[in-house]
């Protein structure tokens, strides 16, 4: 399921040049292995009428600590065992692919600084470690560096080590920060005291991740998560050097749809509780200075009605859909919070959506989106404005760390198909600006030998539907090439373009890498998120193969050589166009994917069920059931022929349970008519987001390159 927006894109597709010669290349002899069949135990469902069997029901009692434990952990592992040795003849390719991406990170690397309350913060990287050093210098980058956490050596003896939420006390003594050791993001946070290096036994487990601090420098407030279901639950606060079992609950929310979070408003002033499901959110708010106060409601939570507050000198600002499916800028007094008292500042507008604001003393910058590029624009205090415009055909901008309210300095990210990561200081004064830091490419990386182009295929109800690729200059469009589609199109997340060093492995063998911009995204707008969720999610699926189809019609690939990827939500794409369209697509690869919609929907002790009945419906809802049935990946195997497919999950994973992927592979097996290739490969240590070190998902990534890469005759 889920929520998670995944962007990991494990983005595998394939060839080696751009002649007619491809056409002859031996695709890859898979040796002649068993494939593993499970065992069939039938449990009957019935809800509304409607009795279906499922014969691999048992798969989920590794989850529920049930009578077939162990035997669900044997098919795992037998899987595992098929895959590698299916897969064997490309063993020494993939090391050669790991050896490859890797070489082109910079190993010993330095963030840029963040600077905050007197300290300029930053991470570094180290030669062969696996994860960072959290560091700061005190007023100036030419003093001494002070290490706060060494990951590297916490995380030593831990096969998956998650390290997250530092947050510095207002006194700059103390630090904060949430640790994950099984991959199901439920972190334990720590805090220790920076002057003299101790750790606090203070550790508060079943969290967030993330603390917050009161002006006090000894309370601090986080989200609890429910130990079982994940659900973040409440807010509580603690004081320094008591027992967390004692923490007091300052807010509970009993809408187990939405999710609740807890942060501090820029200027230092306020604490904020947010409470936001898809549809409503609400905002609580105490003063800094007094964390023994009770949280005042900001205004009071209302059907359809989302609103973000930022307090600034003199009043808040809201960014709010009320009214404004496209989100509106409002303000309103300090002490006058009510709806009634909002004042327009920016109105809604039908072809641009408000995406977010950021505050300063003397600017606000926002966030904008039309024709799904975003723009950032300065408000300034006398009213009037100006934008910061960007000039590639596809690109992604955004807002980057800005901790200091009075700055002048705008900090904001850019990125593109061919643009590695970068990160620029914007002075909203003189508007200009400097790049402060590009990702390397270690060896290295001329972009003007690659070409990005935005497309628009028509939907069968006119919707044009964004598609961005790349590929390598000299490409020729005869329909011989192979290309990756990536797909998600869910929450509303955009999948904005970004640049990947690791790509440069397929790109460099003559294929094309294309991001389909489906409806369930929000890049259009907040209608085009609204037209591919509930009883219109198959808008995304029918835009994906859309997508499939008008790319073959222009001739950058063909049937013979499309691939498709996506995970989480966007496996249950994959899931859905193989069911439509199995034909279009020579391999698919669908990660950590969301297949069992239905059943896992209807259990509501599975993490993060009810949190997203907005998104997919409730299927104890007679409509919602039969719609979600009608298109879930796992309800809709038939015996026909599939392409070549590639599952993973993870054992541990907290987003998507590992059992979805396996009952799906399980069936797939015993119904599929077509002699192309099954593989499940289960993470036996992660979850979600697969490994932890920052090489090791390299291993993951060649893995899916070399499956591909094997149908595509492609060898080295």
């Amino acid at each position: 399921m889920k929520c998670i927006l995944y962007t990991l894109m494990i983005c595998c597709a394939v060839s080696a040049c751009n002649n007619p010669k491809r056409k002859i290349m031996e695709p890859y002899k898979w040796p002649d292995a068993k494939a593993p069949i499970a065992d069939i135990i039938p449990h009957k469902r019935v809800i509304h009428g409607d009795t279906v069997t499922d014969n691999y029901y048992w798969m989920i009692d590794y989850f529920k600590k049930g009578p077939d434990s162990t035997k669900v952990v044997d098919y795992l592992k037998a899987e595992n065992t098929y895959l590698n040795t299916m897969m064997r003849g490309t063993d020494q390719f993939q090391a050669d692919l790991f050896k490859e991406m890797k070489a082109r990170i910079k190993e010993k690397d330095e963030s840029v600084t963040v600077f905050k309350n007197g300290y300029f913060y930053y991470s570094r990287t180290e030669d062969g470690k696996q994860y960072f050093k959290y560091c700061r210098k005190k007023g100036s980058l030419s003093a001494a560096e002070e290490i706060l956490l060494d990951v590297d050596d916490l995380a030593k003896g831990h096969a998956y080590y998650s390290a997250t939420g530092f947050s510095i006390s207002p006194d700059n003594n103390l630090l904060a920060f949430g640790v994950d050791k099984v991959s199901r993001r439920q972190y334990t946070i720590h805090i220790k005291n920076l002057e003299t290096g101790e750790v606090y036994k203070d550790a508060v487990a079943n969290t967030s991740g993330r603390a917050v601090w009161a002006n006090d420098n000894k309370t601090i407030f986080y989200t609890a998560n429910n130990p079982a279901t994940l659900l973040s639950e409440k807010i509580k606060k603690h004081t320094l050097g008591a027992d967390s079992h004692s923490d007091v609950v300052v807010y509970d929310e009993k809408d187990n749809t939405n999710y609740i979070g807890v942060g501090k408003s820029k200027n230092g002033r306020y604490i904020l509780i947010n409470s936001q499901g898809t549809l409503t959110s609400e905002t609580r708010m105490i003063d800094a200075d007094h964390p023994e106060a009770a949280f005042k409601v900001f205004t009071s939570r209302s059907k359809d009605v989302l609103y973000d507050v930022m307090p600034v000198d003199d009043k808040f600002l809201i960014v709010t859909n009320w009214n404004a499916k496209n989100f509106r800028l409002m303000e309103c007094p300090l002490d006058q919070t009510a709806r009634e008292n909002w004042k327009e500042i920016i109105p809604h507008r039908k072809d641009v959506l408000l995406e977010n604001a950021e505050e300063f003393q003397d600017y606000v910058v926002l966030s904008e989106r039309k024709n799904g590029l975003t723009d950032l624009r300065v408000l300034k205090k006398d009213g009037s404005d100006y934008y910061i415009k960007f000039d590639e055909p596809a690109y992604d901008a955004g807002v980057g760390a800005n901790p200091e309210y009075k700055s002048k300095t705008l900090r904001y990210s850019y990125t593109s198909l061919t643009t590695p990561s970068s990160t620029y200081d914007y002075n909203l004064e003189k508007k200009d600006q400097k790049l402060m830091k590009q990702q390397e490419v270690v060896g290295g990386y001329d972009p003007k030998e690659y070409v990005t182009e935005r497309l628009f295929a028509t939907a069968k109800d006119g919707a044009k539907i964004p598609i961005a690729l790349v590929y390598k200059k000299g490409f020729k469009k005869n329909g011989n090439s192979p290309l990756l589609l990536y797909g998600y199109g869910s929450y509303g997340a955009n999948m904005d373009v970004y640049f990947s060093s690791v790509r440069l492995s397929l790109l460099d063998r003559g294929f094309v890498f294309a991001i389909a911009n489906i409806r369930g995204g929000q890049e259009l707008g907040r209608q085009w998120y609204e037209d591919g969720k509930l009883m219109k999610k198959k808008n995304t699926f029918t835009d994906f193969i859309t997508c499939g189809e008008y790319l073959i019609d222009q001739k950058y690939t063909s049937k013979g050589h499309l691939y498709a990827n996506g995970g989480s939500a966007g496996g249950l794409l994959m899931g859905a166009v193989i069911n439509l369209a199995p034909d279009l697509w020579n391999g698919v690869i669908a990660d950590v994917p969301f297949v069992d919609v239905v059943n896992t929907m209807l259990d509501e002790s599975i993490p993060l069920t009810t949190n997203e009945f907005d998104e997919w419906g409730n299927p104890k809802q007679k409509a919602a059931y039969d719609y979600m049935k009608s298109y879930s990946p796992y309800e809709n195997i038939e015996k026909k022929a599939y392409p070549n497919l590639l599952v993973t999950t993870g054992l541990h994973d907290s987003q998507v349970q590992y059992f979805e992927p396996a009952k799906w592979v399980a069936k797939l097996r015993t119904m599929k008519t077509d002699k192309n290739v099954l593989f499940l490969k289960t993470n036996m240590e992660f979850g979600h987001g697969g490994a932890s070190g920052r090489f090791d998902y390299l291993k993951e990534e060649a893995l899916g390159y070399a499956f591909l890469f094997a149908l595509e005759g492609i060898k080295k």
